[in-house]
């Protein structure tokens, strides 16, 4: 599937983030950015393409959804190379399996090559081979925000 889309969206002069398949729902999302933000016409530009094209290949049996989205503020992480660019910043990650009896951590990505990613969790450095993680995102940090506590 990879290879139909990215060349689509790269071809528009996007850059393709990633995408997901929700089989229960069997929707298919397709993330696009650039460096001056996607706006709505950009979404339905490439949809207008994508949908096209993936009916022709016949690239999803059956009935689908197609969405077209920017990655948002809680941008999922796909390859090495973007948890390589986000070095320094927090991120979720939810693993296929439990790793250290957790599946889910949130931390700071303190370095990422092309097996691994090196997060720090609370002082507590874990590494997690690229292919345990069943989904990743940033962590917005929005300047003055402070989410409330619990209770509050």
């Amino acid at each position: 599937m990879k290879n139909l889309v990215e060349p689509v969206v790269t071809g528009m002069g996007y850059e393709a983030v990633g995408m997901e398949f929700d089989a229960r729902v069997h929707t298919l999302r397709v993330y696009i950015d650039r460096p001056e933000g996607i706006t709505l016409e950009d979404c339905e530009a490439v949809s207008h393409q994508l949908s096209g094209l993936l009916d022709v290949e016949n690239a999803i049996a059956g009935k689908y959804s197609l969405e077209i989205s920017s990655p948002g503020l809680d941008r999922p992480l796909f390859t090495p190379e973007q948890f390589q660019r986000f070095v320094g910043q927090e991120a979720r990650l939810q693993t296929r399996l439990p790793l250290d009896g957790r599946r889910n951590f949130r931390g700071r990505i303190l370095a990422a090559d092309g097996e691994k990613v090196r997060l720090d969790v609370e002082g507590a450095e874990f590494e997690i081979p690229y292919g345990g993680i069943d989904v990743a995102r940033l962590v917005p940090e929005l300047a003055g925000y402070r989410p409330r506590k619990k209770g509050k």
